[in-house]
Parts: C-alpha cells; sequence; structure tokens
C-alpha cells in the first residue's frame, strides 16, 4: 500500500523541518514547500530510514501562481494529498503600533493570511476531486491566536484570522471528508525563539527570560493530528511551554 502523503509549507527550517521529518518518521512521503530551495534539501538530507519520499519544491506561498504550481507537482508526483502542514509564517518586526508601515503589515498579512488561505485553498480543491476524496488540513495558528504579546499587532491580527479559516475550513470541508485543525504554539525552541532565553517583553514593559519547549513535542502533535481518521478532528490544540507566561497575569 502506498504511503500517505503530506505537503509542508516552511520546510527548510524549525517548526516545518521537524514536523516534516516526524511525518516521514511516521511513513508519510513528504513534499517539502518553501522560498529556499537549498534550505528544502538539507531537509531532505535528515529523513530518517523509512523509506519515505522527501520532494522538496521552491514555492512562495504568497503568489497564486507559485502556489498552483506547487499543488500540481503534487498531483503529478503522487496523484493526491492526505494531509497539508499549513506551516509557513513571519513574524514581522516587533514594534509600536503607531510606527507599523502599511508596507510592514502588507508583508506580514501577505505570507501569515493570504498565503495561509492560497494553499489552504489549494489543499482543498485536490482533496475534493482526488479519489478517495477527502483529506486533512492543519494551520499553524499562534498562542498570539488568544492574546497578543507588545508590539505585534499584524501578526496578532493575522493569526485571529487564521483560527476564522480554520473554522471555516473545518465546516466548508464536511461534504467532503476534509478535516481542518489548528495548531496553537507557545515558545517552541527554533531559532526564532533563541532571543527569548535572554529576555522577552512581557505586558509590563519587562524584559524577562522565558522557557521554551523541544520543537520534537510539536512535531509529534502534529503528527498525532495528522494520523486521525478524518471521521475525528482536532480543531484547536494548544502546544506550549509548562511555564511560559500566557496563563493568568504572567
Amino acid at each position: 500500500m502506498a504511503n500517505r502523503v503530506a505537503l509542508v509549507t516552511g520546510a527548510g527550517s524549525g517548526i516545518g523541518r521537524a514536523v516534516s521529518l516526524a511525518l516521514a518518521g511516521a511513513g508519510f512521503d513528504v513534499v517539502l514547500a518553501g522560498r529556499r530551495i537549498a534550505a528544502l534539501e538539507d531537509t531532505a538530507s535528515h529523513a530518517p530510514d523509512t523509506g519515505a519520499r522527501l520532494v522538496p519544491v521552491a514555492a512562495d506561498v504568497t503568489s497564486p501562481e507559485s502556489t498552483d504550481a506547487l499543488f500540481a507537482r503534487v498531483k503529478a508526483e503522487f496523484g493526491r494529498l492526505d494531509v497539508l502542514f499549513n506551516n509557513a509564517g513571519t513574524s514581522g518586526q516587533g514594534m509600536p503600533f503607531e510606527d507599523i508601515t502599511f508596507a510592514q503589515w502588507t508583508a506580514v498579512v501577505d505570507v501569515n493570511l493570504h498565503g495561509m488561505f492560497l494553499c489552504a485553498q489549494g489543499a482543498f480543491r485536490l482533496m475534493k476531486d482526488q479519489s478517495p476524496q477527502g483529506g486533512r488540513i492543519v494551520n499553524n495558528g499562534s498562542i498570539s491566536a488568544y492574546a497578543p504579546r507588545p508590539n505585534s499587532a499584524a501578526y496578532t491580527a493575522t493569526k485571529h484570522g487564521v483560527s476564522g479559516l480554520t473554522k471555516s475550513i473545518a465546516l466548508d470541508g464536511r461534504k467532503y471528508d476534509i478535516a481542518c485543525g489548528q495548531i496553537d504554539i507557545g515558545n517552541a525552541a527554533t531559532d526564532m525563539t533563541s532571543r527569548m532565553t535572554s529576555g522577552a517583553m512581557q505586558a509590563d514593559g519587562r524584559m524577562v527570560p522565558e522557557p521554551r519547549v523541544d520543537v520534537r513535542v510539536v512535531a509529534d502533535a502534529v503528527v498525532y493530528m495528522a494520523g486521525l481518521p478524518l471521521e475525528a478532528n482536532v480543531l484547536f490544540m494548544n502546544v506550549m511551554a509548562t511555564k511560559m507566561p500566557f496563563v493568568g497575569r504572567g
């Protein structure tokens, strides 16, 4: 029996790389999508010895033409798609709300919301038309979908938008056996969060070191969501460092 097929965006580093390798370890063939082909090839070079195929494909999630080409490649290579981990994103530059330029706002919205929509729609269309019909989309949200950090208006707004997108896809996908869920991650240990060990700005303006959680814990959570039968769904899952300042008042 052929392996199930997964697509991971932003697969060249961080959470995307960890999830790609974990899915391959669980027996998925994985299409690795991202802007930097060299980084995707490096991810593929770490493939576990399970016989799974890891296929790097350069793609820009903010471009309709590029995402169309990505899903055409998935269909040509494997004939179907079982799981999309819709992961590509950017945090943008932290700055006071009044200082954000429209260009800086748009740069974050283009990746985190427009890119999330384009990839989810591409997966939805492929999953709707394939036989057997159906599949699963897992969107990478954030704890910021519930509570913002200081100086993060663009990022926080997009992650709230992703939550609405997740719910809409979950509803509209029912009749096609397309499940959609969201993982909201707090302080996964990646290069992007390395600065938190020396201090992250709190709501009262203090800089306080924050704990992080091994990125493999996040990867295992996505593999769990991906492996569920289509009659079951995790709509929202929060995976976070236990002692990070999120619950309560810090």
